[in-house]
């Protein structure tokens, strides 16, 4: 796949980047120039927010899993919730199962009184119309999808309402694009940083968010780095 395959609507060339070449990334953002992982959590969080509220068309499902995507999930789910968007949060587990980033945010939206519930059942009460956000599965996946996440994307692809993917859709290879068994087909997918070399295929609409990851990441990892967002925050992205 070539390196630079994705442009901003301005024409701007950006480099994606495999998973292995985005864990370097989130790691050196975060052992060596010392940004924190709730910090850049918290903007994916916002951003993610924005679009959903662009694409809703009514009340707002949250599917969310553990760690880094998950956790951009639940920080959305906040971010809509003090919006007065009507947000309900399911887990790929029970709360408690939750650990390091997604558990701290959980915990806020337990003390906002946001609905929070676990297991594939949960999505038997949700309304066909209801906008889903995927925070399943991030970009640390590999090998096929297995239970209960694919029957999560199974009941996330039967619903009618629009679907937002954060950074990747649950079940999609980062790197190679290939569907991992199940794959979530979502609208929009705002994806992270960098785009993913993975995304150049069906993944609707695509956005990159600015996270605050700053250039000289970049440029420790001799990836090649323009920066897009100027005065805004996300930018469109052309295939």
């Amino acid at each position: 796949m070539v390196q630079n395959s994705f442009r901003t609507s301005t024409g701007l060339s950006l480099t994606a980047v495999t998973a292995d070449q985005m864990r370097n990334v989130d790691r050196v953002a975060v052992e060596d120039v010392g940004l924190q992982l709730l910090q850049m959590m918290e903007n994916a969080g916002r951003i993610l927010a924005w679009h959903v509220h662009e694409i809703r068309e009514n009340k707002v499902v949250i599917i969310a899993g553990n760690g880094g995507n998950g956790g951009g999930g639940l920080a959305c789910a906040r971010h809509l919730a003090n919006r007065d968007v009507p947000t309900r949060v399911i887990l790929d587990r029970p709360s408690d199962d939750l650990s390091g980033a997604a558990a701290h945010q959980c915990q806020i939206l337990d003390e906002m009184d946001v609905s929070i519930t676990s297991g594939v059942e949960s999505l038997d009460t949700v309304d066909e119309r209801r906008t889903i956000v995927d925070a399943l599965i991030g970009y640390g996946i590999t090998g096929e999808v297995q239970p209960p996440a694919a029957e999560y994307i199974d009941r996330m692809n039967d619903l009618s309402g629009p679907t937002v993917s954060l950074d990747i859709p649950s079940g999609i290879d980062a790197t190679t694009g290939e569907s991992l068994g199940k794959a979530v087909s979502p609208d929009r997918t705002v994806t992270l940083a960098l785009p993913k070399t993975g995304l150049d295929g069906p993944t609707g609409k695509l956005y990159l968010a600015d996270i605050s990851i700053p250039r000289t990441v970049y440029e420790r990892l001799d990836i090649e780095y323009e920066p897009p967002f100027g005065d805004v925050d996300w930018v469109r992205l052309e295939r």
